[in-house]
């Protein structure tokens, strides 16, 4: 039997993201000279999973730098919260949530957008096959599992009851809670919850056993879209320049790599991945893998990227209008991904796929 995790109020959630931007912020390393520079970054990995960092690495992109694996999160805020108090050196989450931190006064800043929305990565709403569930106004006193709160899933849940007219003491009745991804599909069938929030792999997997019917998708309401960056700590980034520079341009190659590579051989690399690092996971739902869904080339972040969520924050009132500018958030900097980058990723491609 599944566990839900009862979750926090948003205020409390809000107030926890609070917490970070008064917390010292620590970098690694210190010096300016590239000598002097850290070579190790500390993270967080996502179970049965391989995150694009830990992809660059094994592709030999991120050259001298090197990953070091602290554990695992189920949560991009949680992860962004991480390296805004340098528990870790870079954390990934919603750009919704990177907004929600950098209002805050939290000292980061996104460096290159990981993943996103398209026709073969997105997230599903999903419910039972039987369910009298078929409208946003049947979500009604309804349980929604998702892996966070505050984050993409809720944005989306949030969108779709309001374009579908649902007032907002309407849209508090829906009730969202935290279901670890692994667990969702088995909550769901198991009527737990109502309906669950299901994407790329885990998705594909629970399809594929079949009894259960999108309600919606964030590509329905969105179609293509960068969704979530990746953030490093301020002082990260002033004190490991040129580590911050490699780093960022080797998961550039490494989403070009991918997207110019046969799927086929995308999957064998991450099964592979898998298995030499040795975190006791099940490799059989990475077959499901289609992409990483990033939409812009070797994931540059643009202005849109942010001003939605920013938009809807303010209509909120989880933010003020005003209160943070978009081109504040994230710098280009650092990712020098070029033409000669994309001519040696498909050299790679061509020796890959073991």
């Amino acid at each position: 039997m599944s566990t839900l995790i009862t979750p926090s109020s948003r205020r409390q959630f809000l107030t926890l993201l609070g917490l970070s931007a008064v917390a010292v912020s620590c970098g690694t390393g210190g010096g300016g000279a590239a000598k002097d520079q850290t070579k190790t970054l500390r993270y967080q990995g996502w179970a049965g999973s391989v995150i694009l960092p830990e992809l660059a690495e094994d592709l030999g992109f991120l050259e001298d730098v090197k990953l070091k694996w602290v554990g695992n999160t189920i949560s991009g805020p949680q992860d962004i919260q991480s390296a805004a108090t340098g528990q870790v050196d870079f954390g990934g989450a919603f750009n919704g949530a990177v907004v929600k931190l950098a209002a805050r006064k939290a000292p980061i800043t996104a460096v290159i957008s990981y993943y996103g929305v398209d026709k073969a990565a997105y997230n599903g709403f999903y419910v039972l096959k039987d369910s009298p569930i078929r409208s946003a106004r049947d979500l009604v006193g309804k349980k929604v599992g998702m892996n966070t709160l505050g984050a993409h899933s809720e944005a989306m849940l949030d969108i779709y009851l309001q374009r579908h007219g649902l007032s907002q003491a309407d849209v508090k009745k829906v009730e969202p809670l935290v279901v670890p991804p692994v667990n969702t599909e088995q909550s769901l069938r198991q009527k737990q919850i109502q309906v669950g929030v299901l994407g790329d792999i885990l998705r594909d997997k629970a399809l594929q056993t079949g009894g259960i019917r999108p309600l919606f998708t964030d590509y329905q309401l969105l179609g293509d879209f960068s969704a979530g960056t990746y953030v490093l700590n301020d002082r990260f980034l002033k004190e490991n320049p040129e580590t911050a520079r490699t780093f960022v341009t080797g998961i550039a190659r490494a989403i070009e790599w991918a997207r110019a590579t046969p799927r086929d051989e995308v999957i064998a690399r991450q099964v592979e991945i898998v298995k030499k690092r040795g975190r006791n996971e099940g490799t059989a739902p990475l077959k499901y893998w289609k992409s990483f869904g990033v939409a812009e080339t070797a994931g540059r972040i643009t202005d849109k990227e942010f001003q939605l969520w920013i938009d809807w924050l303010a209509e909120r009132g989880d933010i003020e209008k005003g209160q943070v500018k978009a081109s504040d958030l994230y710098t280009n900097e650092f990712n020098a991904y070029s033409r000669k980058d994309k001519q040696s990723a498909a050299r790679t491609t061509s020796k890959s796929g073991s």
